[in-house]
């Protein structure tokens, strides 16, 4: 059996109203698509674990965003730039917006399907038949702090695709929870202060 953590109950209750049922949808579909999921808080905000990291949702002022942990290998990663860095499925304002449940169900048992043959996400590599710009999504606890400072928020905006992948890879590439909180402090205030992930090591 899963299990359920009154902090994501907590989470929900204090989100928006728009986003109360959101969340409660997703929740529902995730937990009758996986009985054994079990939930947790990671980076303040809910996460869902199957044998690995699964999926995760995140609430802010005027949207929701939801994604796979390995959401490139389950969805076609078309699309606006800006708009996937809210997750997947875009900026979340409404159930409407989400796909039927019949699809969400069959997109969380491909998640499933790839924790349990220990699928890591492909390595990113560069090749000659390549010619669409990589886009990288943007967590969502980067993407909260972001919208938290407007100084950092416009640098990260400016910054071309490969300084913004620079610092995400840092950040989503710590061990701990601890580490990455840290991480994450210190890339928002550089990039208050306009600075990118290397800043220290490029010429003046």
């Amino acid at each position: 059996m899963g299990t359920r953590d009154p902090r994501i109950d907590a989470y929900i209750a204090k989100s928006a109203d728009f986003a109360k049922p959101i969340f409660t949808h997703l929740r529902e579909v995730i937990h009758d698509a996986c009985p054994e999921v079990e939930e947790t808080m990671k980076w303040s905000t809910p996460h869902f674990v199957y044998k690995g990291m699964l999926a995760g949702m995140a609430s802010f002022k005027a949207h929701c965003a939801f994604g796979f942990w390995k959401g490139s290998l389950i969805l076609d990663q078309r699309g606006d730039p800006a708009e996937k860095s809210a997750g997947q499925f875009g900026r979340i304002t409404k159930l409407s917006d989400l796909p039927s449940k019949r699809i969400l169900a069959g997109y969380i048992k491909q998640a499933m399907k790839l924790n349990e043959n220990g699928v890591k996400a492909p390595a990113r590599m560069k090749t000659k038949a390549s010619t669409t710009p990589r886009t990288t999504v943007v967590p969502a606890d980067l993407s909260a702090a972001l919208k938290r400072n407007a100084g950092a928020r416009e640098a990260f905006e400016r910054f071309s695709p490969s300084h913004r992948r620079e610092y995400i890879e840092w950040i989503t590439e710590a061990k701990t929870d601890a580490t990455r909180q840290r991480r994450l402090a210190q890339a928002v205030e550089w990039m208050a202060e306009g600075k990118s992930r290397n800043w220290k090591y490029q010429r003046a």
